[in-house]
């Protein structure tokens, strides 16, 4: 499938309305955001306030943002934690920041793929994995830091039509210990993994992963 095919389907607001200016506060996590250096980003309430603030202080519902961005976060975490000249600090998805609780709706028709409880501080925590076949095509969306209860009652090669109610953005710390928010990030290949898959990466990987993860705004659309 080509992104041009991918950009020009028909998608189901993930979040369950059209992301845009009106409710939606682009959030900057690179080391050119200096705020950044006064906040303890280990302590999660801290963490939490600074991103909640700065929706507060906009009027906005949402965060978002993030795609290929170099991150200064992920010290928070043994996580990402390796040689130095592969720590994995950019990443590969979309984040949208809103409450905990919030549903987050399927974009199209797929399946289950896979799903599990990525546990650990800094880690996915609740995630599931979506297959969707389009045409002779098939690619995969991934929905992180999700509530422990959307594990339940769900199972693998399960049916999703599009719009339905998927699951739920999780409180901390059960969704990994982060501020509620959604990583949503798209594969070309799930390369033999089940439940999890790379959500940030080395400088180093950063053109392989480009040729794996296509950028997410194609479906999330925020304008």
């Amino acid at each position: 499938m080509s992104i041009a095919t991918l950009s020009s389907l028909d998608y189901f607001p993930i979040m369950g309305e059209k992301l845009d200016q009106s409710n939606t506060l682009p959030l900057d996590f690179s080391p050119s955001n200096k705020s950044l250096a006064l906040v303890e980003l280990g302590i999660t309430t801290e963490f939490d306030s600074y991103v909640f603030g700065q929706l507060k202080d906009a009027g906005k519902q949402y965060g978002i943002g993030g795609y290929m961005e170099h991150r200064s976060i992920y010290g928070r975490s043994n996580v990402f934690a390796t040689q130095e000249h592969d720590f994995r600090d950019i990443h590969l998805g979309i984040d949208i920041w809103a409450v905990a609780g919030h549903p987050v709706f399927a974009p199209l028709d797929g399946e289950i793929h896979s799903f599990q409880d990525n546990a650990g501080f800094g880690n996915y925590g609740p995630t599931i994995i979506l297959q969707h076949r389009i045409e002779a095509s098939t690619f995969y969306s991934l929905y992180g830091h999700l509530s422990l209860k959307d594990l339940q009652g769900i199972a693998i090669g399960q049916n999703i039509k599009k719009g339905d109610l998927l699951c739920h953005l999780g409180p901390f710390p059960e969704n990994g210990d982060w501020p509620p928010h959604l990583h949503f990030q798209l594969m070309w290949d799930m390369h033999g993994l089940s439940g999890d898959f790379p959500g940030v990466c080395s400088h180093r990987e950063k053109e392989k992963f480009l040729k794996i993860c296509p950028d997410p705004n194609l479906i999330i659309g925020f304008q």
